[in-house]
């Protein structure tokens, strides 16, 4: 056996007095092992959203009636609560995951050699997003799966999916200035993509408020709106999203972008199709759960890659470090400066 590391007295003061700086001064994580607790992150945010997505499909958001417990009398579901209780109980244990994945990335930002400040708070701010969310999550089931409430939390666990997927992009670059890899015409256009898709999953929650998956078997209100007139107009939203991306696409084919970019539109692009193909089938068919539970993955999916083509637009290599081949926004110079070029 080794020998046990003598731990002195100021040892034990600089871990409470601050855990991260203690770790980081002894350990220092590959930059791959910085990627990974981001990416897990990000899966685990991914992960929560389709968690919560069974807990309403299954009719199982009262299944713990009050919170932080999930009884009156119980910390944990009982038996007499059944299936329902389970579902609803496994759902908020798996916060307690999300909160370790957001932590061993904010561990393995803040131990990186050089430090780098902006990654670390990428970190931080999943953490708030996520004492926050779990907050708004209580008061969800306080107020009866009130539909504005549920709204409310899809679109903080969406606004963590972003700060996740910014956080995992970051890990792979460096910290110098970006340089643009498209022109102003270019990011306008894909900046228009992001405020229609997260216009699209802001109408998506409307759809899930005033349609028929309550999230419990109790009556539960729903938002005064008609159902068939709000999912046309998602529908719609969709499909604009839908033209811009293969506008942007056919914009980057014809000034012979970087790869990057076009590599990331056309995943983008057969995402929003399957994404599409979907939402039609599940509404001609009323609804079923599984094809439902689905669509919610999708959006997520479907947001982390309208992100990550807004992302491909630029690159940051770091001091003396060459562009990552694999990154989304590899080098290849754009031939048309006016459309294409830095701008």
């Amino acid at each position: 056996m080794g020998r046990v590391p003598n731990v002195t007295r100021a040892d034990a003061q600089a871990v409470l007095r601050n855990p991260l700086a203690f770790i980081a001064a002894r350990w220092t994580p590959d930059p791959r092992t910085v990627r990974r607790a981001a990416l897990a992150a990000l899966a685990m945010a991914v992960v929560i959203v389709v968690t919560g997505g069974a807990v309403r499909l299954t009719g199982s958001g009262l299944g713990c009636p009050t919170w932080p417990k999930c009884t009156d009398d119980s910390l944990t579901t009982t038996s007499e609560m059944g299936l329902h209780g389970v579902i609803e109980f496994g759902n908020r244990l798996l916060t307690y995951v999300l909160c370790a994945a957001v932590g061993w990335a904010i561990i393995a930002a803040r131990s990186e050699k050089p430090h780098r400040r902006s990654l670390t708070l990428l970190g931080w701010a999943q953490f708030w997003i996520v004492m926050g969310n779990a907050i708004l999550g209580g008061i969800v089931v306080l107020v009866g799966l009130n539909p504005y409430t549920v709204a409310a939390h899809f679109l903080l666990s969406t606004a963590l999916i972003a700060v996740a997927t910014v956080m995992w992009q970051r890990a792979r670059e460096g910290d110098a200035e970006p340089r643009p890899l498209v022109g102003k015409a270019v990011q306008q256009l894909v900046w228009c993509m992001v405020a229609a898709s997260a216009l699209l999953i802001a109408v998506g929650t409307v759809v899930t408020g005033a349609g028929p998956h309550a999230g419990d078997s109790s009556d539960v209100p729903r938002m005064p709106l008609d159902w068939e007139t709000v999912s046309k107009l998602h529908a719609v939203l969709a499909w604009i999203v839908v033209t811009l991306t293969f506008a942007l696409w056919f914009v980057l084919k014809a000034v012979d972008a970087p790869r990057g970019p076009l590599a990331r539109t056309r995943e983008l692009f057969l995402i929003l199709l399957a994404q599409g193909a979907i939402g039609y089938v599940q509404y001609f068919t009323d609804l079923p759960e599984v094809l439902v539970g689905l669509h919610m993955f999708g959006s997520c999916v479907m947001w982390i890659w309208v992100l990550r083509v807004l992302l491909s637009l630029r690159e940051r290599p770091g001091a003396g470090r060459a562009p990552d081949a694999a990154a989304p926004g590899a080098r290849e110079p754009a031939t048309t400066a006016s459309i294409a070029g830095p701008g």
